[in-house]
């Protein structure tokens, strides 16, 4: 993924540690990866911060509250876009369920939920709001390589990955690790940040969705394609995440200026949505994917 490449442009990490990391563009994949890419063991201390919201329910400041309304909305269509799909045993792997309100929602609604979630803190407080049974805590894993290790083949109808993709250490290796827990048919659900947007391009290096070193790797729509495609997966269809740009462009400003202009957050946001109306280059996209039968 890091071969052919050159440097676009330089971003501030403004959650944790204030370093600075360079975007270089893969061409042929047409993708962005962060570097220098922090080793693995040191990945933990860039989420270690209150201002990592996904992993808190945190509603102190006004970007929190707003953060914490426009997540129930998703979550809700979140769940209305799995319903629409048939699955006989209604059984969902969400991969970094954070504090798992969607699986909470999916639960309700007749899922069989099992989750994967690195953070311990994040862990917790999804097991708690889930409410699962004692014998059922189980159903919730560190990460992607414990589910295999204990489950070995079970295979999925659906697994989500909410915003998470960007986060994946190894990528291929990832990738490929889904695709064998997706059934045949099956479907996988990803939404990441999508850099070809015009709010990303009006902010550039402070544009909160880079969130760099934790997103590693930044999406085109192209590369979600050609990514998947080599794994026996295809694309089906795009569907836009419409509110991130009006959450993530008040974060920006946030970065940007030092302060909170949510009018012009506000305006920036309803712009990159009329934009995107002709480009389909939304701020974040959800890519529904199916495996295809060999």
């Amino acid at each position: 993924m890091e071969n052919k490449s050159k440097i676009i442009i330089s971003c501030k990490d403004y959650t944790a540690t204030n370093e600075s990391f360079d975007l270089i563009l893969n061409e042929e994949f047409e993708m962005l990866f962060t570097s220098p890419k922090p080793k693995e063991e040191d990945l933990s201390k860039y989420y270690d911060s209150d201002a990592y919201i996904s992993h808190t329910d945190s509603t102190k400041s006004l970007i929190d509250k707003i953060y914490q309304i426009v997540k129930n909305y998703t979550i809700a269509k979140k769940v209305e876009l799995i319903n629409s799909f048939q699955s006989e045993e209604k059984e969902i792997l969400d991969i970094g369920c954070g504090t798992g309100d969607f699986l909470e929602v999916s639960k309700s609604n007749g899922w069989k939920v099992v989750g994967i979630e690195p953070n311990d803190k994040a862990k917790n407080v999804a097991v708690k709001k889930v409410n699962l049974a004692k014998a059922e805590v189980s159903r919730f894993y560190k990460n992607i390589e414990d589910l295999i290790d204990k489950k070995g083949n079970q295979q999925f109808d659906i697994i989500t990955m909410w915003h998470v993709l960007e986060h994946v250490y190894d990528l291929e290796d990832y990738i490929s690790k889904l695709e064998k827990l997706l059934k045949p048919n099956g479907r996988l659900i990803i939404a990441v940040p999508n850099y070809k947007s015009y709010d990303a391009t009006y902010y550039r290096e402070f544009w909160a969705a880079y969130d760099v070193p934790r997103h590693l790797w930044h999406f085109s729509q192209k590369s979600i394609t050609k990514l998947f495609g080599m794994k026996n997966m295809k694309l089906v269809k795009t569907l836009p995440m419409k509110f991130d740009s009006y959450y993530v462009s008040l974060l920006s400003e946030k970065y940007k200026t030092g302060s909170t202009n949510l009018l012009r957050a506000l305006l920036i946001g309803i712009w990159s949505n009329q934009k995107a109306k002709a480009t389909k280059e939304y701020s974040s996209l959800i890519y529904i994917l199916k495996k295809q039968i060999n």
